[in-house]
């Protein structure tokens, strides 16, 4: 049985319009984040699309303990609520222990986890109970038949409203592939598969004690998955990802991101009517 449930204003679902989930890999500082979510909120309502706002208040999962993390939970979390009212958009972050989410339930829309933690019994259960939508990021590491069971655990506490995104498999050392046959593979679960088409793009490890990325690669991977079925996308974005604290190799240029964006609605127009 096919699931729907709300986000924001609109509708996420398989046979819903394609949505799209945008932002920095992490919050930076403010004045950035603002910046950034303005430009998004502009898009969405240029090219009428729904959005859900992507940043995360910590990453805790950084190769070097010397990379960037963000700015915490607390502090990260007042930022985002201010770019929620300011601009009328949901908001989408991870978060990596239960004990985040009594405040983290507070100001997001969207409850994230992250693809290494997504066969996390009690991190999964504690989502589930928010009552909150959860986006459950498939670990590059897990087949996707398997995300079934991630699936189980968060709708053991009654709470429906799932989604599960692709982001690639390890592919040996430093390097990521995508088999877009998970996608329709993970539709058999009934709940919205997303496609992050820039954690794609990524190539772990491979700037010594930092990922680097190919992210002239995303618009032909943001064809194939709208092809076989994408709900969703997923797809960072920076004003000046060359300089970004992290996953800067990877993500998109604000600049370019109406161009994906477009191709993308275009598609989706052609493959719904195969689906």
């Amino acid at each position: 049985m096919a699931v729907r449930f709300r986000i924001g204003n609109f509708w996420v679902g398989q046979k819903e319009p394609l949505f799209f989930i945008l932002g920095p890999c992490v919050i930076e500082t403010e004045k950035i984040t603002l910046k950034i979510a303005e430009k998004i909120k502009e898009l969405s309502e240029k090219l009428k699309i729904n959005v859900i706002f992507k940043a995360s208040y910590d990453k805790a999962n950084r190769t070097s303990i010397r990379s960037f993390r963000g700015p915490g939970l607390l502090k990260g979390l007042e930022i985002l609520n201010k770019v929620r009212s300011e601009f009328n958009i949901p908001i989408l972050s991870d978060v990596h222990k239960e004990s985040e989410i009594e405040e983290a339930e507070k100001v997001l829309d969207v409850i994230q986890i992250p693809a290494f933690l997504c066969r996390q019994t009690d991190l999964l259960i504690r989502a589930g109970e928010s009552e909150k939508p959860v986006n459950i990021k498939k670990g590059q590491f897990m087949a996707p038949w398997d995300m079934k069971y991630a699936c189980e655990k968060v709708a053991s506490t009654g709470n429906w409203q799932i989604m599960l995104t692709e982001r690639g498999t390890s592919f040996g050392y430093g390097n990521l592939v995508v088999d877009m046959r998970s996608i329709p593979m993970m539709k058999e679960t009934g709940y919205p598969v997303v496609f992050d088409a820039t954690h794609s793009v990524q190539l772990p490890g491979a700037l010594g004690g930092r990922s680097g990325g190919q992210r002239e690669f995303v618009k032909y991977l943001v064809r194939a998955a709208v092809g076989v079925g994408a709900n969703g996308l997923f797809m960072e974005t920076h004003i000046d990802p060359d300089n970004a604290l992290s996953d800067g190799p990877n993500m998109v240029p604000l600049s370019q991101l109406e161009e994906i964006i477009k191709m993308a609605l275009d598609l989706f127009e052609v493959t719904r009517k195969y689906d």
